[in-house]
């Protein structure tokens, strides 16, 4: 899979960017994909605002895709003829090199979409003179141990936050 950056303008800076998040997160495997769709949020006045511009923090991102096998799935397809993928995780590195306090760590929230209760809002804020970013991701249940890669961590400017989904075994 192909993966780039978000960025307003090609320079320097963009590509050691791309090439430390990269080295964070290893080659990109074949069932990871680039994603880059952040959502439009409304327009909101920071109390910062008259002192610096605020702008959205540069990112670089990547979907977690594969095949679930379960007993339906193993009946039905085989390695030849597989089941349709399914996303089971993301990963998203978000770039804060220019904070003004970087002691404060950027946060995340989800909220439910009340039309679509398939999706959620996952949105990061930060402080200045960062405007707070938006994506859309599936609304399931996440996986927080180490063992399954969940991190969320704040460390030389970039915000990590990286989980996968449960998985749900069907027993008698």
């Amino acid at each position: 899979a192909v993966v780039s950056t978000q960025s307003t303008g090609a320079g320097t800076r963009d590509i050691d960017l791309e090439e430390q998040a990269q080295a964070l997160m290893g080659a990109a495997e074949e069932d990871e994909e680039l994603f880059n769709n952040d959502i439009e949020l409304d327009s909101k006045t920071y109390s910062w605002a008259d002192k610096y511009k605020p702008r959205k923090p540069r990112f670089y991102n990547r979907v977690h895709t594969g095949y679930e096998w379960n007993k339906y799935n193993q009946t039905h397809y085989d390695q030849d003829n597989p089941p349709p993928k399914i996303v089971q995780g993301y990963k998203f590195n978000i770039f804060y090199t220019d904070l003004i306090d970087p002691s404060v760590t950027p946060e995340y929230k989800l909220t439910v979409f009340k039309d679509d209760k398939e999706f959620c809002l996952l949105r990061i804020t930060s402080g200045p003179p960062y405007e707070d970013i938006a994506f859309k991701v599936l609304n399931k249940e996440w996986e927080y141990s180490n063992r399954y890669s969940f991190k969320s961590q704040f460390s030389q400017g970039i915000f990590q936050l990286w989980f996968q989904f449960k998985k749900y075994r069907y027993r008698r």
